[in-house]
């Protein structure tokens, strides 16, 4: 479990399951993700991120005054298998309010400082402005595109 200044960060369970499927089902949370997803598809994903193996962890985050559901933060091997990616899904009601920005950077933090990782990427549309300017604001520098998924992705990292 992580804490920060508004938010309690705990591992995925089963549980949670309801509130993470939320972010699966919303439009917009899932604009630059894919799409929705469909409800068979969501039960065996979050089957596979509850038995996870070591190279990989799912994060519930709840904001700590109201034990709200904010959303979801992951890190597990890049599609290039380089490297560990972190990535997150809010729900559109947080966004713009610095939630994120403050998971992720103690998620780094855990990161460097306790898994002793040298290098994190994220992999974000380019179509997708806020997070971009999220990942440049927690301190990850734009690496590259490519086309991945039907459209251009960015590449960020900090090591």
């Amino acid at each position: 479990m992580f804490k920060t200044k508004r938010c309690i960060i705990n591992t995925f369970q089963k549980s949670d399951y309801a509130d993470v499927k939320e972010l699966y089902l919303n439009q917009e949370v899932r604009k630059f993700l894919g799409g929705i997803r469909d409800k068979e598809s969501i039960v065996i994903m979050l089957d596979e991120m509850l038995d996870t193996g070591d190279d990989s962890s799912y994060w519930v985050v709840r904001e700590k005054q109201t034990d709200h559901f904010v959303g979801l933060v992951s890190m597990d091997p890049h599609h290039e298998g380089d490297n560990i990616e972190i990535s997150y899904q809010f729900l559109p009601n947080w966004w713009g309010r610095g939630y994120a920005t403050e998971v992720i950077h103690t998620i780094i933090h855990y990161a460097f400082n306790e898994l002793n990782l040298s290098k994190i990427v994220a992999e974000t549309q380019t179509a997708n402005e806020a997070s971009c300017r999220l990942l440049e604001r927690v301190g990850m520098e734009f690496e590259r595109t490519v086309n991945r998924f039907g459209a251009e992705q960015a590449i960020y990292s900090i090591q």
